[in-house]
């Protein structure tokens, strides 16, 4: 594809900013404490009136319709108050992308969004410093319907426009012609052969983009299994492609639902693991202080559904201890998958469950329950099978020091926060709080490590220094990497 002819010149780069609008932000369920980026290529820019094609075999491509940031000096340790100066020009632009490779490309988006044609620019420039950068207006439309909205606002943006220029100033040089697409706002979608998608970039009532139009057509597909993944599509890539699961065909997510990829790494990956991983990436709190397993050699996977009991008083216990109260409820409706997490205030002076809780909850398959209090009936609830993560055994009723009083809000457990819908994982070592977009990442990195520390241990066994070692470094470094790579013994 050949660079557009608009354009002040060749860019030498193309950046593209992954989440800044608070709508999608909304949309996704997740917001960005700062900005993170991906690289698109340039082969991928393309003109107003072409074609994008989307291979046979392929069904999820999507459009995003962005502000383009046109870089007219060189930017290199700019900060935020400058940052502005270095922008030339703003434009209209289209991020599209196949969500049909989006997870074989692990985060780079370099085969879902790197196409030729997939970032149609212009098809006029609006001269950034005779504009008021919070003033500008992005809309798409699709076969003439408005569907997407946003404004540069601060109301809109989780992050300036300014702010992009400034933090990537700090990588790397920004020289000119190079390009910043800034993010989309909610209502991106699926779009289909013989669909046509525009986007402008304006300022209400002024200056304007004019309207960038490309049409969908499909082509043969041209991909060799012999060079590389396939296309693959899942309920991840389909519901993030269409917005939501609803938009996409898909049936409501339990929050007891997690994947059978997912739930298979933390099973395997002990608890030490996970929590080193989790501290490198800055959770040190993760751990429920104090609870172990009634059975040694349990293994608890699970989605995080709470209760909390408040301090014994008499007159309490008489109105929200009797009948059908919290915890009662709680057992009763748990579903599949879900761990019962209990805030009993780290008080093992009286049972926080029985065996017959016990039984309920494992007849309609709890993944396990998870008390910093005691629990009743040890050896009957150790019976039933239910993972059960504990202080201890107490003989005593839930009266005697703990009022059931609210379920599915945030709850400490052992001096952990737990939010209803985090991961729970617990083994011989003890139980940890995973946040849940973590989850993934952290199972992957902990099995890495897991991997790497067995080889060491073989090492050691054989009479190898931990000098260099542990962790392998240089020469062992080296060495475990051939080992790893199947060059090894």
């Amino acid at each position: 594809m050949a660079v557009p002819q608009f354009l002040p010149e060749k860019p030498g780069k193309m950046i593209a900013v992954h989440v800044a609008f608070e709508s999608r932000a909304a949309q996704r369920g997740r917001w960005p404490k700062t900005p993170s980026y991906f690289l698109k290529a340039t082969s991928t820019l393309a003109e107003s009136g072409g074609v994008v094609e989307r291979p046979a075999g392929t069904e999820l491509l999507a459009f995003e319709g962005e502000i383009a940031l046109i870089i007219g000096k060189a930017a290199r340790n700019v900060s935020l108050a400058e940052a502005w100066d270095y922008v030339a020009y703003v434009t209209a632009s289209n991020d599209l992308g196949i969500y049909d490779y989006r997870a074989q490309d692990k985060g780079s988006n370099t085969r879902s969004k790197s196409r030729d044609g997939y970032t149609p620019i212009g098809p006029k420039l609006i001269d950034a410093q005779t504009i008021d950068p919070k003033g500008l207006r992005l809309r798409t439309w699709v076969n003439g319907e408005v569907v997407q909205e946003g404004t540069s606002s601060d109301a809109d943006l989780i992050f300036p426009l300014a702010q992009f220029v400034a933090d990537l100033s700090q990588h790397m040089t920004l020289e000119p012609g190079d390009i910043i697409l800034t993010g989309t706002p909610a209502g991106s979608t699926v779009i289909e052969p013989g669909d046509v998608v525009e986007v402008e970039v304006d300022v209400p009532g002024g200056v304007t983009s004019g309207r960038l139009k490309s049409t969908v057509v499909e082509i043969p597909a041209n991909f060799d299994p012999t060079l590389g993944n396939l296309p693959k599509v899942d309920a991840k890539q389909r519901e993030d492609a269409y917005g939501d699961r609803e938009s996409a065909g898909l049936p409501p997510l339990p929050s007891s639902e997690l994947s059978a990829e997912l739930k298979e790494k933390l099973e395997e990956a002990p608890t030490a693991g996970l929590s080193a991983q989790l501290r490198g990436r800055g959770i040190n709190q993760c751990v429920i202080e104090g609870v172990y397993p009634q059975t040694k050699g349990t293994k608890m996977v699970g989605v995080a559904r709470t209760l909390r009991f408040v301090a014994g008083r008499e007159d309490l216990f008489k109105s929200h201890g009797g009948g059908l109260n919290e915890q009662k409820k709680v057992f009763d409706t748990v579903k599949e998958g879900e761990v019962i997490v209990i805030e009993a205030r780290q008080e093992p002076g009286s049972g926080t469950l029985g065996d017959i809780l016990a039984l309920r909850a494992k007849t309609r398959g709890a993944a396990g329950v998870v008390t910093d209090g005691g629990v009743r009936d040890y050896e009957a609830v150790r019976e039933i099978g239910l993972p059960v993560f504990t202080q201890g055994a107490h003989p005593c009723v839930l009266g005697r020091k703990h009022v059931p009083w609210d379920s599915d809000i945030a709850v400490s457990c052992g001096n952990a926060t737990v939010v209803p819908g985090d991961i729970i994982v617990g083994d011989d070592d003890g139980v940890i709080v995973i946040p849940r977009d973590l989850a993934e990442e952290v199972a992957d990195a902990a099995l890495a490590k897991e991997h790497e520390d067995e080889w060491v241990a073989e090492q050691v066994k054989a009479g190898a220094s931990l000098d260099g070692m542990f962790p392998p470094t240089g020469a062992n470094k080296e060495a475990y990497l051939e080992f790893k790579n199947g060059g090894g013994q």
